[in-house]
């Protein structure tokens, strides 16, 4: 049973931190495997220089899996960040951000994700050969150019 969008945004309403709601992620989309959340643009969340904190950028991937976990598991859930490791790959300005997190191994105790951080308007329309770093590449996601790529691990209770 996976998660409904509005669902998903019930979960993040309930059970995440003050700070957490205030970065104002919202579900795109929720199912066994995956989930997609938009990271709005906001100059709050904007470090010098006017790019994303890479801070928010983490907490966005990390919310992300916990969201992607949910939708897997049918429902909300104790679990914990085990690891996260985060490469940031270009800054993102003025744009809002789609952290698609990836379900790689689900068990009945521990759980691997996969976090790929994109600008919204750098979506493709699916070819997901890879073109080279001349042109920028494309990843299991069909996303030219990430943001930031990360891994994460979560133990689950």
């Amino acid at each position: 049973m996976t998660l409904t969008t509005a669902e998903a945004d019930r979960i993040l309403a309930d059970h995440f931190a003050p700070w957490v709601q205030d970065l104002g992620l919202s579900t795109v989309e929720a199912d066994d495997h995956h989930a997609v959340l938009r990271l709005p643009w906001s100059d709050r969340l904007a470090r010098e220089g006017g790019a994303l904190s890479g801070q928010a950028l983490m907490a966005a991937a990390d919310t992300a899996c916990v969201i992607a976990l949910c939708a897997a598991r049918g429902g909300f859930g104790p679990m914990t960040t085990v690891q996260q490791s985060t490469t940031f790959q270009r800054a993102v300005l003025a744009r809002d951000l789609l952290v698609h997190a990836r379900i790689t191994r689900l068990g009945r105790r521990i759980a691997f994700l996969d976090i790929t951080l994109v600008p919204e308007d750098t979506e493709d329309t699916g070819d997901t050969e890879d073109t080279g770093a001349a042109e920028g590449t494309r990843g299991a996601w069909g996303t030219r150019e990430p943001a930031a790529h990360a891994t994460a691990v979560y133990a689950l209770g």
